[in-house]
């Protein structure tokens, strides 16, 4: 296990991203992504927006993806797996790195086909809780022709990710620009943010 939290720290200092494939199971990928269509059908999916709170506006020329948020109180037992999987990463950056990560926040993200959410940065203009951006991908059997790439900007150029099943990727919330690029069929994950915020805030 551990080897893998390395291996995405080491990412990010070698390359300003880390990413490994199979982070998450193909069992427990199945059920999150059973969990994510469910929501889908049953109306619980909604358009994303930017922004928050009194700033939060729909922007669909920016993104066309539908989102759920995982309640951390009240987890099902897939999504119980994932923040376990997740919370143990979080220990080991604490404890390896400093990084004093004290919060999280996820979604499910579903974009349909066609949908997109161009370049962007995940830290908001006066909220700086957002330390570190991490993606994880439900798609069954995704195709490099099935398009719906991660773009990552990074200093030494642009990096190109397929979003396949099981796969995590990691990297700074309020340093790397990104975007994802219209998909040909539906693309579903698991987005969100690992965070160091204040007891006042929390």
């Amino acid at each position: 296990m551990e080897e893998q939290f390395e291996a995405l720290v080491e990412g990010i200092l070698e390359q300003g991203y880390g990413t490994a494939p199979g982070f998450f199971d193909e069992p427990l990928v199945k059920e999150l992504r059973e969990n994510l269509q469910k929501k889908l059908a049953d109306g619980e999916m909604r358009p994303a927006g930017t922004g928050k709170q009194f700033t939060f506006q729909k922007n669909v020329a920016l993104r066309g993806d539908l989102i759920a948020w995982i309640d951390e109180k009240h987890p099902s037992s897939p999504e119980l797996a994932f923040l376990d999987r997740i919370g143990a990463f979080v220990q080991y950056l604490n404890r390896t790195c400093f990084t004093a990560i004290n919060g999280l926040e996820f979604h499910y993200a579903f974009y349909g086909e066609g949908s997109f959410y161009k370049r962007h940065l995940d830290q908001f203009q006066h909220d700086r809780g957002r330390k570190f951006s991490v993606v994880t991908y439900l798609n069954d059997a995704w195709l490099p022709d099935d398009g719906g790439e991660l773009v990552l900007y990074l200093p030494q150029g642009e990096k190109t990710i397929c979003p396949e099943a099981g796969r995590i990727v990691f990297f700074k919330a309020d340093e790397i620009e990104h975007e994802v690029k219209p998909a040909r069929r539906d693309r579903m994950s698991i987005a969100g943010w690992l965070l160091s915020v204040s007891p006042v805030e929390l």
